[in-house]
C-alpha cells in the first residue's frame, strides 16, 4: 500500500476529476468544433443543431465503440516495464494528473485563438514530459513518438488527396453538367451510402470489442454495406421533399443544389461526431481511469483500467458544455477561414476526413482527426486552386500543431514537480 495514496487517495481523486474534466470541455471546444466545423461553415446545420448532434452522437460514440476498458498509457507511449509505477504507484497518479491539467491549459489557449489542435497529440506531448522527469528518458517508446510526428504529414495529405478528387467527382457528375439539380438527386444517394459505409466501417474496425462484439475486416466490410444500403435508403426520402426553385436564376438553381447536398452533410456531421466520440473521448477520460484504478484499489498498478459508467460521464458532459460554450471559436477557422465551404464541398471534406480514419485504423497508423479534416478542407479548397486558401491561417494552423507535444511536454513537467512537491 504507498503511503501517499492511503493518505491523500480522495483528495487525488478528487482534483484528478476537476482536471479530466477541464480537459473533456477542451477536447469540446477544440475537438468537437474540427468534427462539426464543416458542416456549420457550409451552413448546412446551425451552431444549435451541431450542439444537439454532438450531445447525442458524441456519446453515442463513446459509450458504444469508446470502450469499457481503456489503457492506462496512451497509444503505448510509456515503456510500462520500465517505469516501476508498482513500487512508486504516486508517480503514475502524478504524471496523469500533470498530463490532464498540461494538456487542458494548451487546448484552451489554442481555442481562445481558434487554432485546430490535436487533443491526442497534446495528451501525449504531456505524458512524454511527466515520463521524461518523472521516470527517465528510456522509459519513453520514441519509436512510437516518431511515427506520431510522420502522421502529422502523412494524414493531413492523404485525406486532402482524397477530398480534393471526391471534390472533382462531385464537378463532374453534378455542378458542371446542363441540369445539377437532376443530377444531384440522382448522385447524392450514392454519396450517402459511401458515408454510411465509412462510418460503420470506422465504428466496426475500431471496435465494438469491449462491448463484446468483434468482427475481422471482411465481417465489417458486408455489415458496413448493409448499413450504407440503409442511410442511403433513408437520404432518398429526406431528398424527395426538396424541390427545384424552377423561376429563379442560375444562382437560385444552384442554391437548390447545395440544399441537395446539406441533407447530405446532416449524415457526414452525425458520423464525424460518432468517429470522434469513439476515438478522443478516451484522451480526457483514460488517465482519469488510470488514476481511479489505482486509488481505489490502494496503490495497485493495472497496465489496463476498468472505465467506471461515471467516468464516462464526466467526459461526455465536459464535451458537450465545451462545444456549447467556446466550440464557434474553432468552428469558424475551419467552417470559414481556411477556405469558402459550401455543403458540395463540405460534404467532400468530411468524408474524405472519416475514410482517412478508417484506413487508419486498417493499418494502425496514429492519426489524429484535428490533422486529417484540416487536411480535406485544405484538399477541397485546392480543387479551386491556391487562390481559394486562406494562406496566413493554414501557416498558423501548422505552426501550433508543431508546437503542441512541446508545450504540452513542459508544461506537464511543471505541473509533476508541483503535484511530487505538495504530496512527497
Amino acid at each position: 500500500m504507498s503511503e501517499v495514496i492511503s493518505q491523500y487517495g480522495f483528495i487525488l481523486l478528487a482534483l484528478a476529476c476537476v482536471f479530466a474534466f477541464f480537459m473533456a470541455w477542451g477536447v469540446g471546444a477544440n475537438d468537437v468544433a474540427n468534427a462539426m466545423g464543416t458542416s456549420v461553415g457550409a451552413r448546412a446545420i446551425t451552431i444549435k443543431q451541431a450542439i444537439i448532434i454532438a450531445m447525442v452522437f458524441e456519446f453515442a460514440g463513446a459509450w458504444l465503440a469508446g470502450g469499457e476498458v481503456t489503457s492506462t498509457i496512451r497509444s503505448g507511449i510509456i515503456d510500462v516495464e520500465t517505469a516501476g509505477f508498482a513500487e512508486s504507484p504516486e508517480l503514475l497518479v502524478y504524471g496523469m494528473m500533470s498530463s490532464l491539467l498540461a494538456a487542458g491549459i494548451w487546448l484552451v489557449i489554442a481555442s481562445k485563438y481558434g487554432w485546430p489542435v490535436s487533443t491526442t497529440h497534446s495528451i501525449i506531448g504531456a505524458i512524454i514530459g511527466f515520463a521524461i522527469v518523472g521516470i527517465s528518458v528510456d522509459s519513453v517508446v520514441w519509436g512510437q513518438v516518431g511515427s506520431i510526428v510522420a502522421s502529422w504529414v502523412i494524414s493531413p495529405l492523404f485525406s486532402g488527396v482524397i477530398a480534393f478528387f471526391l471534390f472533382m467527382t462531385v464537378q463532374r457528375l453534378v455542378l458542371g453538367t446542363e441540369d445539377p439539380f437532376a443530377n444531384a438527386k440522382k448522385y447524392v444517394p450514392y454519396y450517402i451510402f459511401l458515408v454510411g459505409f465509412v462510418i460503420a466501417m470506422v465504428t466496426l474496425v475500431k471496435g465494438l470489442r469491449h462491448v463484446g462484439l468483434e468482427y475481422n475486416y471482411a465481417q465489417s466490410a458486408v455489415l458496413a454495406t448493409g448499413f450504407g444500403i440503409f442511410t442511403a435508403a433513408v437520404g432518398i426520402f429526406m431528398l424527395k421533399r426538396i424541390k427545384a426553385d424552377e423561376n429563379g436564376n442560375e444562382e437560385d438553381r444552384f442554391r437548390s443544389v447545395e440544399r441537395v447536398f446539406g441533407v447530405l452533410m446532416i449524415f457526414t456531421a452525425c458520423s464525424m461526431a460518432f468517429a470522434h466520440g469513439s476515438n478522443d473521448v478516451a484522451n480526457a477520460i483514460g488517465p482519469l481511469a488510470a488514476i481511479n484504478g489505482v486509488v481505489q484499489s490502494g496503490g495497485e498498478f493495472a497496465t489496463q483500467s476498468a472505465l467506471p459508467m461515471w467516468v464516462l460521464l464526466l467526459g461526455a458532459f465536459g464535451i458537450v458544455i465545451g462545444l456549447a460554450t467556446w466550440g464557434y471559436r474553432v468552428i469558424t477557422t475551419i467552417g470559414r477561414n481556411i477556405t469558402e465551404l459550401t455543403p458540395s464541398r463540405g460534404f467532400a471534406a468530411e468524408l474524405a476526413a472519416a475514410t482517412t480514419v478508417v484506413i487508419a485504423s486498417g493499418t494502425g497508423i496514429p492519426v489524429s482527426t484535428t490533422h486529417t479534416l484540416v487536411g480535406a478542407v485544405l484538399g477541397v479548397g485546392l480543387a479551386r486552386g491556391i487562390g481559394a486558401l486562406n494562406l496566413r491561417v493554414v501557416g498558423k494552423i501548422f505552426l501550433s500543431w508543431v508546437v503542441t507535444i512541446p508545450v504540452g511536454a513542459v508544461l506537464s513537467i511543471i505541473f509533476f514537480f508541483i503535484f511530487r512537491g505538495i504530496f512527497g
